[in-house]
Order: structure tokens, then sequence, then C-alpha cells
């Protein structure tokens, strides 16, 4: 009996990793943490410095005026002495280069400048504008993500079939319509025609906003919502498609119908979860698309935010507040990207969350 507990215990004492092995294991795996983790950052300040640069030189050659943008149409009534005063108060009598890297000193101490239009900093215009940005892309995000994988599901489930051409033909056909003229047929039809949605807003027109409920805002965001996820559909239902068959003309399809899988058992026990992680890692790339598009849709239903406040930035010649949307736009759309990348990783085990340490 002693004997028997002595040879199981050396086989366990066997069997069990060394605690030197697991130390090394760890350090390898937090060297690769934050290997990963900074590789990222870096990415993300390298992008930061290139967009600003870029923005700003693209902003120069606007042939914009931001005095007479900013005065409106009283500019001919101004004269030399006024006109330079208010170049003065904004800081527009510097060369292009002196005011770039002031800028960029200020927005490092986290201060992005004063906005021309709505005179106040531009990082509560950001913040008030994005809060209401963001309920109406994560819906229109939503049923971006829902309407696209499942139109994509059905027309590659039955290949060639009369339903395959119809999803193909008016996915085809959305994709290539701009996003301001479905906006526009959209409020025509169900704002002015049929009045059921609201034609402008985000609440009701002269209502205190802290006093707008939830049913309310999500009354006014449905019509913008709609216009931007009939449009971004396009994207995710055809790559769905492509991966719907390409899964049943492979050997997975054919030994799940050996095993007597058929119909929706095998579309919901091996053709989801395949199609699925694609999807998930192009809906999550697609956020850039989702940020320009809402800039058209809040400019046609006129909804205050980020978006409207962008297109009033662009054409009014506010270059802090173009400036400081560009860079929120930058981090919003890199973040997006990163959670696509992670949540990709994670739902496939095939993939690798991080690199592999060297030893």
């Amino acid at each position: 009996m002693d004997l028997e507990l002595l040879i199981k215990d050396v086989l366990a004492t066997d069997e069990s990793p060394p605690a030197e092995g697991l130390s090394s294991d760890r350090r390898r795996s937090r060297a690769a943490i934050l290997q990963w983790v900074g590789g990222k950052v870096a990415r993300l300040c390298i992008l930061l410095v290139a967009v600003s640069v870029g923005s700003f030189l693209l902003v120069e050659a606007s042939p914009i005026d931001p005095v007479a943008a900013y005065v409106g149409a009283e500019v001919l009534n101004i004269g030399p002495d006024q006109r330079a005063q208010i170049e003065a108060r904004w800081g527009l009598d510097d060369p292009a280069p002196t005011r770039f890297f002031r800028w960029a000193g200020q927005a490092l101490r986290g201060n992005l400048g004063t906005s021309m239009i709505y005179n106040a900093p531009v990082a509560e215009v950001i913040r008030t504008r994005f809060a209401a940005s963001l309920g109406l892309m994560a819906l229109a995000w939503l049923l971006t993500g829902v309407f696209g994988f499942g139109l994509g599901i059905i027309a590659g489930s039955r290949p060639g079939s009369r339903v395959d051409r119809g999803v193909r033909w008016w996915v085809y056909t959305l994709a290539s319509a701009p996003t301001f003229w479905i906006g526009l047929i959209l409020l025509y039809v169900f704002a002015v025609s049929l009045q059921w949605a609201p034609v402008c807003c985000a609440g009701p027109i002269g209502a205190d906003p802290s006093t707008v409920g939830f049913g309310d805002r999500l009354h006014h965001m449905l019509l913008p919502a709609i216009t931007l996820a009939i449009v971004g559909v396009g994207s995710i239902a055809l790559h769905t498609r492509e991966q719907v068959v390409t899964f049943l003309h492979g050997d997975a399809a054919v030994f799940a119908r050996a095993q007597g899988e058929r119909g929706w058992g095998l579309v919901r026990h091996h053709l989801l979860r395949n199609a699925a992680v694609p999807a998930l890692l192009l809906q999550f790339a697609s956020l850039s698309e989702l940020f320009g598009g809402a800039i058209l849709a809040e400019t046609v239903f006129s909804y205050p935010g980020l978006g409207q406040a962008t297109a009033a930035a662009g054409i009014r010649g506010d270059v802090p507040l173009l400036l400081g949307i560009v860079l929120a736009a930058t981090v919003f759309v890199y973040a997006g990207n990163l959670i696509g990348d992670v949540a990709h990783r994670v739902a496939d085990p095939r993939v690798s969350l991080l690199p592999a340490a060297r030893a």
C-alpha cells in the first residue's frame, strides 16, 4: 500500500510543471501584454500626429475666410482695423507653423482651444455633441449588423435563387446611393407625407433637452439611424453571403451533412459561428464609414450631434473645433477597430490574442 502511494506521488511530481517554468511563463505573458499594449499606444500616437498635421494643412489650403465666415453678412461693414482685431482675437495673424505648434502645445495639456462658432471650449462642445451622436450611431450600428448579417445568411443559404438575386440587387443599389439622398427620401415619405416621424432635432422643438424622455429621443433618432443602416448594410450582407457560400461548399459542411445536419440545424450549429466572426470584425471596422455618414445624416435631419458640428466647423472655418473633432473621431475609430480586433481574437480560438513572446 505504501509502495503504491509512493509511486503515485512520484508520478504526480513528474507531471506537475516546475515552479520556475510557471514563473517564466508568467513573465513571458506579462512581457507580451506590455509589448501589445505599447504597440497599440505607439500606433495611436503616430496616427494622431499624422491626422493633426494633415487636417491643419487641408484647413490652411481651404479657400474659406475664417473672419468672413465668423462675421457673416456684416463682413462688408467692417474696416481693416476691425478685421485685424478679429484676426488677433483668434490668433489668425500669426504664421501657420506658429499657430499649429501653439495649438499642439495646448492640446498636449488638454486644452483644445475655443470654438469660434459656439464661443465655448472645444472639449465641451465635443462632449455634449458626441453624447447625442453616440446614441444615433449605436442604434445605426446595431441595425446595420443585425439586418446585414441576416440578409447575408438568407442570401448565402440559397445561392443563385430569386431571394439571393433580390438581396444582392437591393444591396448593390442602396450601397451606391448617397446618404443624403436616402435621408431626403425617407424624410419626405415618413416625416412630411405620412407624418410618422419628426422632421428634425433630437427632441420636441422648444423642449428643454434635460426634460426629453427616452421614448422621444428614440423617436427622433430612428429615421436618421435607419438612413445610416440602409447605406451601411451592403458590406456586411455581401461579406456574410460570401462566407456562407464558401462554408456550404467546404468540407465542414459535407461532414455536417454526413452526420445528419440539414436546414436550420446546419445553419445554427455550424454556419452562424463561422460567419459571425468575420462579420463582427467588419462591423467594428466600419465605424469610420458610420461616422462619415452621420455627418450627412445629421445635416439632413438637423440632428444636433457631432456630425452637424463637423459640417458647421468646415463651412465656417472653425479651425480649433474642426481639429478637435478630427482628433476625437480618430480616437473613436481607432478604439472601434481595436475592440473589433480583440473581439475577433477572443471569438476565434485559432487566433492568438497576444504576439508570441520571445524566449
